[in-house]
């Protein structure tokens, strides 16, 4: 099966070319031109090249989804499309156009285009547990069939998605994801304090949510349905708990409560029991996860000691809430 894939060096989309070419299946990637995708392109085919044959089968069309004759060129030929391009918080969140233009817009480009061949594709669209809301006062997990909440933009541009993939005409399926770890260093942002510890969290290993992805293409049931796609059990925690086990593994320890806000946050554990039974995909722990990440480390490792007074002055800085209660920022920023 030839199948496109959106926003295909991103977070979820690097690991969800390998496996999709495990599947056997033929892989467009679609991304914005840059330096930086045509390394992860590079990466795409060396990788690709270890398993026999596999890099034969990997393609790159590089376009703006806001750009409906580019969407149009590539989704040309392919049989189901996996949509995963999208503007994410925090950055969706200081543009909130500019977001919507990628979020709304390119999905409307790319339903569009599906909808314009003689054989049209399948569309498999990526929505957020986000967009339940605030639930902390209910009891967990949630359910697909539960009401949801527009909370911000990027929640809106979810909804949005979701209806219009819902109406399109399409072979459609939705997956609304857990919280999926970047496998990989990145920096610290302010928006870590704005989570209240106590907030409960589930997590998803980055290779089981690719994994869930390739399954669905061939799974009849998955198609027509709106799939809850989490971690499952062993995944599930509070956001404390969640952040002090990463941060411990990096070196850094825990940060003191009064740097973070005491907000119900729109986080949640879902009930994934579903979609585990139809993709039996949930093959990776929370603690699995934060030992994949603390191995990225590598040779650093050795210089955390000495670096780790700085690392957690510069974090507690970034929080408007240290030395406060955490119900209000303690000094204007």
């Amino acid at each position: 099966m030839l199948v496109l894939l959106t926003g295909s060096f991103g977070n979820i989309g690097s690991h969800t070319i390998p496996a999709l070419l495990s599947e056997g299946h033929r892989v467009r990637c679609f991304d914005l031109p840059g330096p930086a995708h045509e390394r992860a392109a590079r990466r795409a085919i060396e990788q690709a090249a270890r398993s026999d044959g596999a890099a034969d089968r990997l393609e790159f069309r590089y376009g703006d989804i806001r750009d409906a004759s580019a969407v149009s060129a590539a989704v040309s030929g392919v049989e189901a499309v996996i949509h995963l391009a999208a503007s994410i918080p925090p950055g969706c969140n200081s543009d909130p156009e500019g977001a919507r233009q990628i979020n709304v817009e390119g999905t409307r480009n790319l339903i569009g285009a599906c909808r314009a061949g003689s054989k049209p594709p399948r569309l498999l669209f990526t929505s957020s547990l986000d967009v339940f809301g605030r639930t902390q006062s209910r009891d967990p997990p949630r359910t697909a069939d539960e009401p949801v909440s527009a909370t911000d933009p990027y929640t809106e541009h979810k909804l949005a998605g979701e209806e219009m993939v819902r109406g399109s005409g399409l072979s459609w399926c939705i997956f609304r994801f857990s919280d999926v770890p970047i496998i990989g260093l990145r920096a610290p942002h302010p928006i870590m304090f704005e989570i209240g510890l106590h907030n409960r969290i589930e997590a998803l290993h980055a290779d089981d949510a690719a994994f869930a992805l390739a399954r669905a293409l061939v799974t009849e049931e998955a198609w027509g349905r709106l799939l809850l796609v989490g971690g499952g059990p062993s995944c599930r925690l509070t956001y404390g708990e969640y952040l002090r086990k990463l941060l411990e593994a990096m070196g850094v320890g825990m940060l003191p409560e009064n740097a973070f806000s005491r907000a119900e946050y729109v986080t949640d554990w879902l009930d994934s029991s579903e979609a585990e039974r139809l993709f039996r995909y949930q093959r990776h722990t929370f603690d699995d996860i934060v030992s994949d990440i603390a191995s990225c480390l590598g040779w650093k490792k050795l210089f955390v000691p000495l670096a780790r007074p700085f690392v957690r002055r510069a974090m507690i800085d970034m929080s408007p809430y240290a030395g406060g209660t955490g119900d209000r920022p303690a000094r204007p920023r």
